[in-house]
Order: structure tokens, then C-alpha cells, then sequence
């Protein structure tokens, strides 16, 4: 196998749903594992109905979170079939993620404490809610959820004066399931030398913590409540988004060097040697004297020429762009984040990761519901798949 593929050989059931689990799947199925999806016979992964728009069948959450992926549509409330599934992953499979409610996976006997117990090579990873122990333990959990009970919402938005905003993407579900694969990639990784796996936990709560990891210090230093800071960054000043004659603009001025080149490019050279605006903490104190001043300079420009300016003078800077426009984008061409993935499919946005110059391989589309039941109790492994 190409060497973008190096968890080639390894077989993974994902048995989850949305979007934690499944980011998860994704990237074990992106660096070259069989990633085998249970989903319900019914509706099959919620995430599906997550539309419109629709392709075959699917919303975006959907087609994005499980292309290269193989779905087995298995109904665990039926004996046969969950000891099908149970065969198949004491018998093929090398890893389990599961992000169903707290105690259903026990409930029909694919949980970690049984599974393990009969084979102690398998790789187990427990993607939860608010976590393992606790008073919140078995309450159930969603993105927004975390997002508004982990702090995160009260340090984003305009002010705190205004309504609680969301992180427009599900960052804390996706952090989760970053959080699992690299778990998972670390028992696997030990299992190679001691020949034992073992169970791999994470939740969106702890996810929800790490994220805010600086916010959080910042609170056990007696530093006050951060507030939401709009387009800025707390304690980094000017570090935020402009109006410009037609667009808006983020100067990200993160040292006083930096400071002193803005500065310089904006033709208000005073600025860097004002006492109140030298430092980074002097900029932070004064902050609503120096923003007005800069604002105003920003305004006598569009972003192609404000943002040439910055460039020649060394100033870290970018343009507000709308996804469509970054779809588009040079850059964005140039890396091949986006791709084609075979005649048929839709295009989506592969692993920010490359082995040796190569991006990892979209060979298939997210699969349609129990599109590949039959032959994944019979070829686990899928090698006719892949050929």
C-alpha cells in the first residue's frame, strides 16, 4: 500500500451516529483502515436527515463525516444479527469507537467491559457526552450543548450584552472525534509492543474544556472573566477584523514588532513609540483609544489594497472570505484539500495531513444505508472493495 495509507490492514466498527464517532471513522478510514458503520435499519445514522441540501439521500454532515467508510444496516435489539455483529468484532476487528448513550452499548452487549473481557487485544474507544463519573455521566449531549455548558459560549460572540453565540461549525464534536482517533492511534500504537488494547474514553465535555484550556488558566489566575472579544483575541491587541471600503480585513499584529510595522504601513508611525500603545500590555489596557485609530485608517482602503499594504510592510493579515469563496480560492486548489473522490461522488474536504507529498485517498463515497450488510459479515475486510 501507498505510504498515505498506513493503518492499511487494520478493521474498525464504528458504531455511532451524528458527528463525533463518525470524524473519528473518518480519519481511521482516511490513513487506510476498513471502517465498518453499524447503523439502525430504520433511519440509519441521524445525520443523514441533516438537510437539505441532499446527495443521494444524504445531508452534508453525512456526506462529509463518511466517505471511504462500508455501512452494515444491523438491528442490535436483534439477537441474531447483534451476535453477528459480536462475532464480527471479537473475531476481525483490531478497533471499536461508539458514542451511543451512556449504558445503551452494555445494554445490547457491544460495550467495552464485555468485549474486552473476551478479547483483550481489541482497541476500544468510548466517545461520551459529559464523560465517564460524575453527576452528569448519563445525561445525553450535543455540540451546542457543550459549547453553552464547557464556557465556551459565554467567551464568543460581540459582547455579553449580546445573545449567546455558537461556534459555527461543530467544533466540540469534532474535537471529540479528534480526540478519539488520536486515542485510539495511541492504544494501538502500545498494543504493537505489549499485545493489548484496552478501553480509550473521551468526551465532549472534556473536549469542550481542552478547547478553552487558555480561557480556563486564565480564570485560576484570578484574571477576571474573559469576555466575548467579537473578532479579536483576549490579551493580543490589535488582533481582529476591519471595515474596509469593501469587505472586512484581520490584522494580526501578535508582538510589538509586528505593532511597530502596522504602524509604520498605516503612515502613523507615532503610534509605536506612544507609550500607552509600546507594549502588547500597554495596547491591551488602552485598547479603546488605539482600535478607533486604526479603524479609521482601514476604512480609507478596499481589502486588496489594505491587504497588499500590510503584505509589504510584513504584516500578518487576511480577508473575511465566505466558504464559497474559499472553495474556490488558489490556495485552497493548490493543496488539494478538496477532492474529487471517484465518478459519481461528491467532492469533500480530505485530512489536513500528508505522507510524503500525498494526500490520503477518497476511493469511496459515504455509502448508502446497509449498502454493504451482506458482504461485511462474510468479508469484514472488504479487499474486493478495494481493488
Amino acid at each position: 500500500m501507498p505510504s498515505n495509507q498506513p493503518l492499511s490492514g487494520y478493521t474498525i466498527v464504528e458504531i455511532g451516529h451524528s458527528v463525533a464517532a463518525p470524524y473519528t471513522g473518518l480519519i481511521l478510514a482516511n490513513l487506510g483502515a476498513t471502517v465498518i458503520k453499524v447503523e439502525n435499519p430504520g433511519a440509519g445514522d441521524h445525520a443523514r436527515g441533516w438537510g437539505p441540501p441532499f446527495f443521494d439521500e444524504a445531508g452534508p454532515h453525512f456526506v462529509a463525516m463518511n466517505r471511504n467508510k462500508r455501512s452494515a444496516a444491523i438491528d442490535l435489539a436483534d439477537d441474531t444479527q447483534r451476535e453477528a455483529l459480536r462475532r464480527l468484532i471479537l473475531e476481525e476487528a483490531d478497533g471499536v469507537i461508539c458514542n451511543l448513550r451512556a449504558g445503551v452499548a452494555d445494554q445490547f452487549g457491544v460495550g467495552p467491559a464485555s468485549l474486552l473481557e473476551e478479547n483483550p487485544a481489541l482497541v476500544y474507544c468510548e466517545i461520551g457526552a459529559f464523560g465517564s463519573g460524575g453527576p452528569m455521566s448519563h445525561k445525553p449531549g450535543y455540540d451546542p450543548l457543550m459549547q453553552a455548558y464547557g464556557g465556551m459560549m459565554s467567551i464568543t460572540g460581540e459582547s455579553a450584552e449580546r445573545p449567546p453565540i455558537r461556534v459555527g461549525v461543530s467544533i466540540i464534536d469534532m474535537g471529540a472525534g479528534l480526540w478519539g482517533a488520536v486515542g485510539m492511534l495511541s492504544a494501538l500504537l502500545e498494543r504493537e509492543r505489549t499485545g493489548l488494547g484496552g478501553l480509550v474514553e473521551t468526551s465532549l465535555f472534556e473536549t469542550a474544556l481542552a478547547w478553552t484550556t487558555v480561557p480556563v488558566t486564565r480564570a485560576l489566575m484570578k484574571g477576571g472573566p474573559q469576555q466575548p472579544q467579537g473578532s479579536g483575541a483576549a490579551g493580543i491587541v490589535p488582533y481582529q477584523a476591519f471595515r474596509t471600503q469593501d469587505g472586512w480585513l484581520v490584522i494580526g499584529a501578535g508582538n510589538d514588532k509586528l505593532f511597530a510595522k502596522l504602524a509604520g504601513a498605516l503612515d502613523l508611525p507615532e503610534l509605536a513609540g506612544d507609550e500607552r500603545f509600546r507594549t502588547n500590555r500597554g495596547r491591551v489596557q488602552n485598547k479603546d483609544a488605539l482600535i478607533p485609530v486604526l479603524e479609521a485608517r482601514a476604512l480609507a482602503h478596499t481589502n486588496a489594497s489594505l491587504g497588499a499594504l500590510l503584505d509589504a510592510h510584513g504584516v500578518p493579515n487576511a480577508p473575511v472570505q465566505t466558504i464559497e469563496q474559499v472553495v474556490d480560492d488558489p490556495q485552497t486548489q493548490a493543496l488539494g484539500m478538496i477532492q474529487a473522490g471517484p465518478e459519481g461522488s461528491m467532492p469533500t474536504v480530505g485530512l489536513p495531513l500528508r505522507f510524503d507529498g500525498k494526500r490520503t485517498a477518497y476511493h469511496s463515497a459515504a455509502p448508502r444505508l446497509g449498502a454493504h450488510t451482506g458482504d461485511v459479515l462474510d468479508n469484514p475486510a472488504g479487499e474486493e472493495d478495494r481493488a
